[in-house]
């Protein structure tokens, strides 16, 4: 790598960090990031192996101290079974080890995922070079992964999902290292070893990263030759199957499929009778429409030149249908400007009209159908790259990355018509497609910028307009008020649990005592009953930024549901901490 090359890659990273970075910490922790917190300090949500802390008969106070007290192995292995059906325990170790080094900050414990998304980054710049042999194309890549929204979202969240991400990368780059070898007739013992050990990681992570696993299969099935290349593939395999076995035997896996059984059984009853108003999401019966409206978002955003033209609800199919007929026909005039020698510029001229000439037609006169209509346009573009561009000796990575970029979402519309709900059909369930997705994108911006001038501006200004829009969803990203990927339409405010803890840091005198308000429980299985009716997380949460070896008196208030109260021992005056109003302020 030259110092021009090494500089732009420097810029790319920096610019991937900065979008990352930038808010991380502004926003109070969402529900399943408060389960993150817990879960890495060994602690089971609602307290099921906390009970000498909260249950104990005739002992209505508890302190810091207690609450605080040593985990053991197996207290962190229940809070995991409880808390995340024994998924991601690889992340919450990790994050046990930051948090010990950095604190239990929101902007600290996010930093994580940050760090995680921007190597997503610098690891499709190595991929894509080595791979495609093309230091243009992995600087375009790494530079469409920067400024990512789905990628700079996930790197907000205090989740497993930025360190999966870039988990299933490394395991594909060092899958195809392998693939190198074989074919140059070069031992890859380490690099088996490597593989083998990022794949336990992988799944250790996420257990969705199989879908990777199936498409690195699904390669070695098509494509290695002979058979007995299969056996290094198999026994790695095997070994890797072999030791995360053992975290489904011994440990938080062992009660993952009962809970999966059971939670297809509550979607699929929900979806059935109550899709709209359950307390989850919009949840529908698997028809072909509904897993279709469904999953053409994930798709279409998978894109980023086509973020955001897969909400059919928005755009209306009426108008989609027609955006995609004119699309088409400036498709076949684009086709025939650039196969002439000479064209006349009327030619492009008739290419540009088409994609502006449902403007007047929609029901809404939405810039975002001139980008719909110019979709043809690109993917026969990428068509021409991949035609003029790419040698026979790359076709079997290519079908590689098409079948990386497709097969994690195609596994989860099989499992909807499966499970008859589609409560899965979610885009962070497959985002480990989105690094593959990004160098087909690129590969289109490449030979775009290849066309004529006429073309290139014209197509230069739709891209324009989808900037524009990609602009505006990151901007709803650090608002936090964009439900797809940050689950909020009102922005959430300031963390109040680290706002009440240093209130009682500050109010708190000897002879007070902290009460937390606690909500009736009403537990769907055993893995949510805690043997004791009435919801501790408020104080739990609240405990977590409290010193460590505090002694302060605490208890639970059950006949009210929303305020945390200081009651000061001298006077008996109660301090309103905080008022959660309801639902308002707990996210």
């Amino acid at each position: 790598m030259n110092i021009p090359q090494l500089v732009k890659l420097g810029l790319i990273l920096l610019l991937a960090f900065g979008l990352r970075v930038y808010h991380s910490g502004t926003f109070g922790l969402y529900l399943d990031e408060k389960y993150t917190m817990v879960i890495s300090q060994g602690i089971a949500m609602e307290g099921a192996n906390q009970k000498d802390v909260f249950f104990q008969p005739g002992k209505p106070y508890f302190t810091p101290r207690e609450f605080w007290k040593e985990k053991t192995f197996a207290d962190f292995i229940e809070a995991n079974i409880r808390g995340d059906i024994g998924n991601s325990p690889v992340y919450y170790g990790i994050l046990w080890v930051w948090q010990q080094l950095f604190g239990l900050g929101d902007f600290s414990v996010r930093f994580l995922s940050v760090l995680f998304s921007t190597l997503v980054v610098g690891l499709i710049y190595l991929f894509v070079k080595r791979h495609f042999r093309s230091e243009k194309l992995a600087l375009l890549s790494a530079f469409l992964a920067a400024i990512e929204p789905f990628f700079v979202a996930y790197s907000h969240m205090a989740r497993n999902y930025s360190m999966s991400f870039f988990l299933t990368l490394l395991v594909t780059y060092l899958f195809l290292l392998i693939i190198e070898k074989r074919y140059e007739g070069r031992s890859a013992g380490k690099l088996y070893a490597a593989y083998g050990l990022t794949f336990v990681l992988c799944l250790l992570s996420h257990y969705l990263t199989l879908t990777v696993f199936l498409s690195h299969g699904l390669y070695v099935l098509l494509f290695v030759r002979p058979l007995k290349a299969w056996i290094p593939f198999a026994l790695t395999t095997a070994v890797g199957i072999g030791l995360v076995s053992l975290w489904f035997i011994f440990g938080g896996g062992k009660y993952t499929f009962q809970t999966l059984a059971y939670q297809a059984q509550l979607y699929r009853s929900l979806a059935q009778t109550a899709p709209y108003t359950n307390e989850f999401a919009i949840i529908l019966p698997a028809t072909l429409a509904n897993v279709t409206l469904k999953s053409l978002p994930i798709w279409a955003d998978m894109l980023i030149i086509f973020n955001g033209l897969g909400q059919v609800e928005t755009l209306g199919i009426r108008n989609i249908a027609l955006a995609l007929l004119l699309g088409f026909g400036a498709f076949l005039v684009l086709r025939r400007y650039l196969r002439a020698e000479n064209p006349p510029l009327w030619l492009a001229g008739a290419f540009g009209l088409l994609l502006v000439a449902g403007m007047p037609l929609y029901t809404v006169p939405r810039l975002q159908y001139v980008v719909l209509a110019a979709v043809p346009s690109f993917v026969y573009l990428l068509v021409l790259f991949l035609s003029r561009h790419t040698v026979k000796e790359q076709r079997h990575l290519l079908y590689f990355t098409a079948i990386l970029a497709t097969v994690p979402t195609l596994f989860l519309i099989l499992m909807a018509f499966k499970n008859n709900h589609t409560y899965g059909l979610t885009q962070r369930y497959s985002g480990f497609s989105f690094p593959f997705s990004i160098i087909f994108v690129a590969m289109a911006l490449q030979q775009w910028w290849k066309t004529p001038t006429a073309v290139r501006v014209i197509l230069g200004a739709v891209l324009g307009i989808q900037l524009f829009f990609v602009g505006n969803l990151l901007l709803r990203i650090y608002e936090d008020r964009d439900p797809k990927y940050t689950y909020f339409v009102n922005p959430r405010g300031p963390n109040p649990y680290l706002q009440t803890a240093e209130k009682i840091k500050e109010l708190y005198t000897p002879g007070d005592t902290i009460l937390y308000p606690s909500i009736k429980l009403n537990p769907r299985d055993s893995i949510e009953k805690t043997h004791y009716p009435y919801s501790i997380m408020d104080a739990q949460l609240t405990n977590l930024y409290l010193p460590k070896n505090a002694e302060y008196w605490q208890r639970l208030d059950t006949t009210q549901t929303d305020k945390i109260i200081l009651v000061k021992g001298a006077t008996g005056q109660r301090m309103e901490l905080f008022d959660f109003q309801g639902r308002k302020h707990r996210y």
